[in-house]
């Protein structure tokens, strides 16, 4: 099949990452992180807008009421763009201050999770991994990351999945843990796949309705998909360098987003960008802060309203 890429933008960003699709304005949510700045786009007419943020934003996600939760720098904040306010919420690390939030989305308990980085080179395993509730209560899960990444659900809400896209000195691990969705515990983790640099070290995911784990493989332009158990089922090559990650949206649900890093790596300078492309199939339904998922594979029915700014 032959698949046909288009770019939805004509700006570049530094570091574009965490799309997500807002289903009732029908627009794309993204990040640019170092910009830093929080976008969105309405892929039918191009029109955009962005919201500049006082500090790096590593992802964002729904909240009630039209707000997004914003991972920034300096904590975790609701963002509302209709009056372009940040409430502060709570800071998980106030005390790793050589990191930055990093990869973040609700997961089917109805919290935030959202992984922290070392943001230097050579990359340190001072990260970790947060889970945050509605109240501000934080909780560490997973500790000694050096780039927390991946994190998707399946179908069921019976598997976490979780990337260190930095693991070892050569190559990126995904690891998969059961999941309790009524408690938000981890329990048994295994290894799922481990990828090296020309693989495409595992970035930001999504997993698809038949249970596949998309990993954008940042060092190799490519999207790689992995059944549930581990293995690879292909690698699909994109138009671009650096993606940092997919969501699924549109109005059927079965465009594939995907943000992308600016990078030299094809041997010429390349601006980051958000491409998307037609696709078969549809993702697991992006979760509300607040709101536990009440069967498997999908969510409670919580309006995701992304009130456009006053102009």
């Amino acid at each position: 099949m032959t698949i046909s890429f288009e770019t939805l933008i004509d700006f570049g960003l530094a570091i574009g990452e965490s799309p997500v699709w807002d289903t009732t304005r029908n627009v794309l949510w993204f990040v640019d992180i170092v910009a830093p700045s929080i976008h969105w786009l309405d892929p039918k007419t191009r029109k955009s807008a962005a919201y500049a943020m006082p500090s790096a934003v590593g992802s964002l996600a729904f909240a009630q009421d039209g707000r997004l939760v914003a991972a920034l720098r300096s904590g975790i904040h609701l963002f509302d763009p209709a009056r372009e306010t940040l409430d502060f919420l709570v800071h998980p690390e106030p005390d790793r201050t050589t990191n930055r939030l990093n990869d973040g989305r609700i997961g089917p308990d109805g919290c935030f999770w959202v992984g922290s980085m070392h943001d230097a080179i050579p990359r340190a395993a001072s990260g970790a991994l947060y889970r945050i509730t509605p109240t501000g209560a934080c909780e560490r899960v997973i500790d000694g990351l050096k780039v927390s990444n991946g994190l998707a659900w399946s179908p069921d809400a019976r598997t976490m999945y979780h990337a260190d896209s930095r693991a070892s000195s050569n190559a990126g691990e995904i690891r998969a843990f059961d999941f309790d969705a009524r408690s938000g515990r981890l329990g048994r983790a295994r290894s799922f796949a481990v990828l090296t640099e020309k693989d495409g070290l595992p970035d930001g995911a999504a997993v698809d309705v038949n249970g596949l784990y998309w990993s954008a493989g940042v060092t190799a332009g490519c999207i790689n998909r992995f059944s549930p158990d581990g293995v690879l089922v292909d690698s699909m090559t994109l138009p671009v360098s650096a993606p940092t990650m997919p969501c699924f949206g549109g109005p059927d649900g079965k465009t594939v987003f995907v943000t992308s890093l600016a990078t030299d790596r094809s041997g010429s300078a390349e601006t980051g960008t958000v491409i998307a492309f037609r696709t078969e199939t549809t993702g697991v339904s992006e979760a509300v802060f607040g709101n536990m998922r009440d069967d498997a594979g999908s969510c409670a029915a919580e309006p995701r309203r992304a009130r456009e700014a006053e102009q």
